[in-house]
């Protein structure tokens, strides 16, 4: 089914595929866009159990996409990493669909580095990345959604929007769909402090959200005049950005594209597993000025100084704020779709 009434106007249909327990079904759904459950599977386990498991789902996996490539028929495929990717790919490989695989990380997963073998071509937000796939490699930047563009509301209304005191700062935490419970952890210990200071846009995540409703329970009227805890925002994340002088988060992949996008800057606490990727990322925005670091391990020492010296430093923030805005990419959703275009011309064309 058309995404939109502009891609239908085009004649562009899309189809998501991804898990079904995952947020993309969700979010894919309410976009108007086609969702294909498909089942996916780690192979970097090493409980035998959990791997025969994961095997299993893979299988399945396999199935499912094969029948997906078959009953769509695609002029091409956007894949964007990640485990559910692996059996699309595969798929589309042995129907000869073109593929466009996209790595917005700083450095590429162990999947992305399987699945460029059949890539036609490979997109990556920065230069710096393009040396990972010499040949195959497109510098599109981080497609982000419009309301992350737009100089509006002001960050006056965005505030008013959550019931907040424009005159005050605010510091929005987040941590994910599921959330960070290292953070969420950290946050609970100096909220009594940080709210004395400032004003808290709290994305818990859906796990801890009900700790989280507890604690907030348990705080004085004056300072819960001043938290907002939510265990997620989709389409008011924008206007939590908007709102916010400092975002405190994990270092993912959306991070590269998010905050420049808003000139938010930011500490970022890197996940310390999943292969360290989000170490790369946050030394990229702290390495320009835009971010700095504090590791997982020392947040208690660490996360609340830290904060409360960016808040009482206007000068240093607005310095990030603007180096982190300088680093914003525009026009990078505009440059995938023109290189997936690109790729289905070059494909089918009449020799």
């Amino acid at each position: 089914m058309p995404a939109t009434n502009a891609d239908a106007a085009a004649g562009i249909s899309l189809c998501y595929a991804g898990t079904a327990n995952g947020i993309e079904s969700r979010l894919a759904t309410a976009a108007g866009l086609e969702f294909a459950p498909i089942h996916a599977g780690q192979m970097r386990i090493r409980n035998p159990f959990k791997l025969a498991v994961s095997g299993l789902h893979l299988m399945r996996g396999a199935i499912e996409a094969r029948r997906l490539i078959r009953r769509w028929q695609p002029h091409v495929l956007f894949a964007t990493g990640g485990y559910v990717c692996a059996p699309v790919v595969w798929a589309a490989h042995r129907q000869d669909v073109p593929i466009l695989i996209y790595l917005p990380d700083m450095v590429p997963g162990i999947a992305v580095q399987r699945l460029a073998r059949y890539a036609d071509k490979v997109a990556v937000s920065f230069p710096q990345v393009a040396e990972h796939f010499p040949g195959k490699a497109l510098v599109t930047g981080y497609p982000v959604r419009a309301e992350l563009l737009s100089e509006e509301p002001s960050p006056a209304a965005a505030c008013r929007h959550f019931q907040l005191d424009p005159e005050r700062p605010t510091v929005v935490i987040f941590g994910g769909s599921r959330g960070a419970r290292s953070i969420n952890v950290a946050t609970a210990a100096m909220l009594p402090t940080l709210l004395a200071q400032a004003q808290v846009i709290h994305i818990t995540g859906t796990l801890d959200w009900p700790q989280a409703q507890q604690r907030a329970a348990h705080l004085s009227q004056a300072q819960r005049s001043s938290y907002r805890p939510f265990p997620y925002l989709d389409a008011d994340l924008p206007l939590a950005f908007r709102a916010a002088d400092l975002a405190i988060a994990r270092a993912g992949a959306a991070t590269l594209g998010e905050l420049p996008a808003v000139g938010l800057p930011a500490i970022l606490v890197p996940l310390p597993i999943s292969g360290g990727h989000q170490i790369p990322n946050a030394r990229y925005l702290a390495d320009r000025g835009a971010a700095v670091i504090v590791n997982d391990a020392d947040m208690s020492e660490q996360l609340l100084p830290t904060t409360l010296h960016l808040l009482q430093n206007r000068p240093q923030l607005e310095a990030m704020a603007a180096a982190s805005k300088a680093l914003a990419q525009p026009h990078a959703a505009e440059a995938i779709a023109a290189a997936l275009l690109g790729l289905n011309q070059t494909h089918h064309a009449t020799p």
